[in-house]
């Protein structure tokens, strides 16, 4: 009489061991693809929170009005457009274009200031409700893009001079408090995707 066929503990064994192998290339294989499928993901949200911090950053500085604001004691003035070493924000400006579409009793000219806060690789914007404000006027502060480890600015004269100051030191002092830039070069170190800078046009 003829034996049944089928396989010995052998065959069943090494089919068990391929099967087992081929499974385990195939997991590590799919892990693969989640984490690059994750990788990209975390990428393409970060160069949207680079590219959104750029547009509010692009967009303040395009919209530069020459109103001066009063200084916190009340005092004096300060211009419109400030940079320096010795200011209490890194860039301080009056911005136009302010939208009310609620129909608040405000002006359209907003007080602005930019500083790096380079112990955290934060560039933080702040903005204030009023334009002349007081000590009890806090600025609102928001933390607009991690990761920056540099930023530079510099600012282009009526006469094509480059200035990392303004107002320059030169300038009229009558004139001082509402000239404004005829361009501003501004460059952001960030650490994922290196140097992005932008050279914006102002409004004048």
């Amino acid at each position: 009489m003829r034996r049944a066929a089928g396989f010995t503990l052998v065959e069943l064994l090494v089919a068990m061991t391929v099967v087992a192998i081929v499974g385990v290339i195939a997991l590590d294989g799919l892990n693969r693809v989640i984490d690059q499928q994750s990788t990209a993901r975390e990428r393409a949200e970060r160069w949207r929170e680079v590219q959104l911090a750029m547009r509010i950053v692009v967009q303040d500085l395009a919209q530069i009005h020459p109103r001066p604001t009063r200084a916190e004691l009340g005092e004096s003035y300060q211009p419109s457009l400030l940079a320096s070493p010795n200011a209490q924000f890194a860039l301080e400006i009056s911005r136009g274009g302010w939208t009310n579409p609620a129909g608040f009793a405000r002006g359209s000219v907003l007080r602005v200031a930019y500083d790096w806060e380079d112990s955290d690789d934060l560039l933080v914007r702040f903005h204030w409700p009023v334009m002349d404000r007081t000590f009890a006027t806090p600025p609102i502060r928001t933390e607009l893009l991690s990761g920056v480890t540099d930023v530079e600015m510099r600012f282009l004269d009526s006469t094509g001079n480059w200035h990392l100051d303004w107002p320059p030191l030169s300038s009229d002092p009558a004139m001082a408090f509402v000239m404004r830039p005829r361009a501003i070069d501004i460059a952001i170190e960030v650490e994922d995707f290196g140097r992005l800078s932008r050279l914006v046009e102002t409004s004048n």
